[in-house]
């Protein structure tokens, strides 16, 4: 067969294009996979940086019970007032650690798939109120003001849930509130049972959210600001531990301005049968 010039000016063509397209998809490819290294090295400082943010929040309230209660046994007797300080300050930082350990222990449940359910009807309202009970050194020392309202003409506010959990969501975003508001703020706590669902709300008067950050404050490892982190304690584990028990309730959490500068955190979790 006797090849034309035409027949071989197509076929050189044909391969340049095959060559091009080729080219093309290592191009694309080889971009790929620097994105891909790009996110992974992001992960891992993020990952270093939560390492040491963790050790810190647990390492610091170990320090501070061992010195306390060296402390105690040091003074006198009859300087019973010293000792009761000294003694709620032991307590608060063991309320701390207990906090920072259980959001520990619950993402790593998580990430593991065991987040089973344990239902049980519970008192919502003195759950909250026994939580914002345990903060009570946390909110005196910023001069806050705490109000609890509720809808229901029943006190208990009973409800079937797993009231571990529930009291994990609101131990974070309490201590959210706490943590990113402003000395002599208020906060807005507010109950509510409709249509088998718990509704509770809580609002500060806060320096409040971007809403380019709506979406990485539930991000793990994440932390959104900065300037309010350089002078304020976290780790960026908290709102990603209440996110995932929410889903896991299958339920809904929104974050809305308040009163045009401060946040609002509004969860719906539905009823479950115990």
């Amino acid at each position: 067969m006797n090849i034309t010039d035409e027949m071989l000016l197509d076929e050189l063509k044909k391969r340049f294009s095959e060559n091009k397209n080729s080219l093309k998809e290592v191009n694309a490819l080889n971009n790929q996979l620097q994105q891909v290294n790009k996110k992974l090295s992001q992960s891992e400082k993020l990952k270093t940086h939560f390492i040491s943010n963790i050790t810190n929040e647990i390492v610091n309230p170990f320090t501070s019970i061992l010195a306390l209660s060296k402390n105690i046994l040091e003074t006198n007797e009859k300087d019973r007032e010293q000792v009761l300080k000294m003694a709620k300050l032991i307590y608060t930082e063991a309320f701390s650690l207990d906090f920072q350990l259980k959001n520990i222990f619950t993402a790593a449940k998580i990430e593991a798939g065991k987040t089973d359910l344990n239902i049980s009807t519970s008192p919502i309202k003195k759950l909250i109120e026994d939580v914002v009970y345990h903060f009570n050194h946390e909110i005196k020392k910023k001069n806050l003001q705490v109000q609890i309202t509720s809808d229901d003409m029943d006190d208990n506010l009973l409800f079937s849930t797993d009231s571990e959990k529930i009291r994990l969501i609101f131990v974070n975003l309490l201590d959210n509130s706490i943590k990113f508001n402003c000395e002599n703020g208020s906060i807005f706590i507010h109950l509510a049972i409709e249509n088998k669902a718990l509704q509770i709300s809580i609002a500060d008067t806060g320096k409040g959210i971007d809403q380019k950050n709506k979406k990485a404050i539930f991000d793990r490892f994440e932390k959104i600001d900065s300037d309010i982190n350089s002078i304020n304690k976290g780790y960026g584990l908290g709102l990603s531990v209440v996110k995932a028990l929410i889903d896991t309730f299958e339920g809904k959490i929104t974050i809305e301005p308040f009163q045009n500068k401060g946040t609002i955190f509004k969860i719906i979790i539905p009823e479950k049968e115990s």
